[in-house]
């Protein structure tokens, strides 16, 4: 077999190996959604697939993994999300506080848009997280997870820096802003938010609008 074909066959393999990966993946999300971390069994998500279980484990050691891996590629789907509103804001040559604000909103807008529009990863999200502590993870899973859900909000926190915070007001504001957008998520997921009239759209407009009347008076006492 000549180098040509040998790497053609190496690629067709790969895409075949991804493929049959990306299925693993698609298939645990829903049985993890269904039923949770701990209820599941790699022999369940092996069923949901149409594979055997021996044929999981030459994707992945345990369940624990494949959760591992769900959400680190939902994270990154998040991540890159984020990224492309920053970069479009980051077009616009003006270096003024009002646009510093502007990054601040647009990137608050994108973490909570990721999420409404994502319902799946926000199951995940609810279904496989204890406030940012992912259960039954490995402590280096556990790191890396938690870094790129910080990732997702650095843009906020670059923008706050911008405006004036400090580090400490930096990371009271950001952990502010994360409550009110998953508490208005989880509202609005569960439907519950019906009871009150509001849209979820509505209340984190609410929330940026009152943070823009706030930040100007904040910067002034400095």
């Amino acid at each position: 077999m000549n180098q040509a074909a040998a790497t053609a066959r190496d690629l067709r393999q790969q895409a075949l190996a991804d493929a049959k990966r990306s299925h693993i993946l698609n298939a645990a999300t829903s049985v993890f959604i269904e039923f949770g971390l701990e209820a599941v069994s790699m022999r369940e998500i092996a069923k949901r697939a149409g594979y055997t279980a021996g044929a999981i484990y030459s994707y992945f050691a345990n369940k624990e993994e494949i959760y591992g891996a769900l959400l680190a590629e939902s994270l990154e789907r998040l991540n890159a999300f984020v990224s492309v509103a920053e970069r479009a804001i980051s077009l616009i040559e003006d270096a003024s506080s009002s646009n510093d604000f502007l990054v601040l909103q647009e990137s608050v807008l994108a973490f909570y848009q990721f999420y409404r529009d994502n319902p799946r990863d926000l199951d995940l999200g609810f279904y496989l997280f204890q406030g940012l502590k992912p259960r039954g993870l490995t402590n280096e899973w556990d790191s890396q997870l938690n870094a790129r859900l910080r990732d997702a909000m650095r843009p906020q926190e670059i923008a706050l820096s911008k405006l004036g915070f400090s580090k400490n007001e930096i990371d009271t504001e950001v952990t502010a802003i994360f409550a009110h957008i998953v508490g208005v998520l989880l509202l609005n997921h569960t439907g519950r938010i019906r009871m009150f009239g509001k849209s979820a759209d509505e209340l984190i407009k609410h929330y940026l609008d009152n943070l823009a009347l706030r930040i100007p008076k904040m910067t002034k006492q400095k």
